[in-house]
């Protein structure tokens, strides 16, 4: 496991009913959408031809699914990847389900919660990649494009190989090869800190957003734009907003960021999708009784 990964939250937890479970899904996923968020959609204005309630809408249809007892990652993840495209008919949520499903799966775990996610990672296989890949396709990400290795068109592998193979060029998968470090090195620091300064949400979520914006290039926009335009907007990020405290006197600052990416095609959806898996982390340890 890379250092900074999962080695937080090792204190004694408890296993989580689906119910909780999913009600904690979907109270992360609003909580997102109520934050402003520069670049992606939220409830502070428009973009990207997609609307606030379709996530609203995402939310409620993939929790039950994502939350099902006892089902294996790929299940959850296919689930409400079908449940979403029915209820709106595009994709809205791919990341943050990849992000959130592992995490689903190891709250019902009685072990720390750190613990039984890498358990639930190291156990993944052929059916969860076949699962994954079904999920993908019929999402058709933005940018998707071929792979020369472990196309999602082709042959499923075990999940896990898929993932080591795209973790170079894709931040999600990723984190399925470092014990999900960025949740725990990045975003977990970045709320907790937040909250040290008496941010509430949602400017607390604004608070993880940026530091997923400003520290590491956005996967998603690698994807249609190349990396090197994803490492610009992360400068540009962090030149304009690195040293700003989220609150009603950076709206404006914000807002005219947000109309910059907005206008240039530009949306940082891993750094959104990765807002929502680091608060429902958050709320998955404190309601198992875990430091944060």
């Amino acid at each position: 496991m890379a250092e900074g990964g999962a080695e937080a939250g090792t204190g004694p937890g408890r296993a989580l009913p689906q119910a909780v479970i999913a009600d904690l899904f979907r109270a992360a996923c609003l909580a997102e959408l109520d934050a402003l968020k520069p670049g992606n959609v939220h409830a502070y204005a428009a973009g990207h031809r997609m609307e606030v309630d379709d996530f609203v809408t995402s939310a409620a249809v993939a929790a039950p699914p994502l939350a099902e007892a006892g089902a294996a990652v790929g299940r959850r993840v296919r689930g409400a990847v079908e449940a979403t495209m029915a209820a709106v008919g595009q994709n809205t949520n791919l990341g943050i389900l990849l992000l959130c499903a592992p995490l689903a799966a190891a709250a019902e775990s009685a072990r720390p919660l750190a613990q039984a996610l890498r358990g639930v990672l190291g156990g993944l296989d052929a059916r969860d990649g076949a699962e994954v890949f079904a999920a993908i396709l019929a999402a058709n990400p933005g940018g998707l494009g071929r792979a020369a290795g472990h196309d999602v068109a082709g042959p499923a592998p075990p999940l896990a190989e898929a993932m080591a193979e795209a973790a170079p060029r894709d931040r999600i998968a990723r984190a399925y090869v470092t014990g999900f470090e960025d949740l725990f090195a990045i975003g977990l620091p970045a709320l907790a800190a937040a909250r040290a300064k008496g941010l509430a949400p949602p400017w607390s979520t604004t608070a993880i957003h940026l530091a997923f914006l400003t520290g590491v290039p956005d996967s998603h926009i690698a994807r249609k734009f190349g990396p090197e335009r994803a490492e610009s907007v992360r400068a540009e990020a962090a030149a304009a907003l690195g040293a700003l405290t989220p609150g009603e006197a950076a709206r404006d600052t914000l807002l005219a960021h947000d109309r910059r990416l907005k206008e240039a095609g530009l949306n940082p959806g891993t750094s959104a999708d990765f807002t929502v898996a680091t608060l429902f982390l958050d709320a998955l340890l404190r309601a198992r009784g875990e430091a944060a």
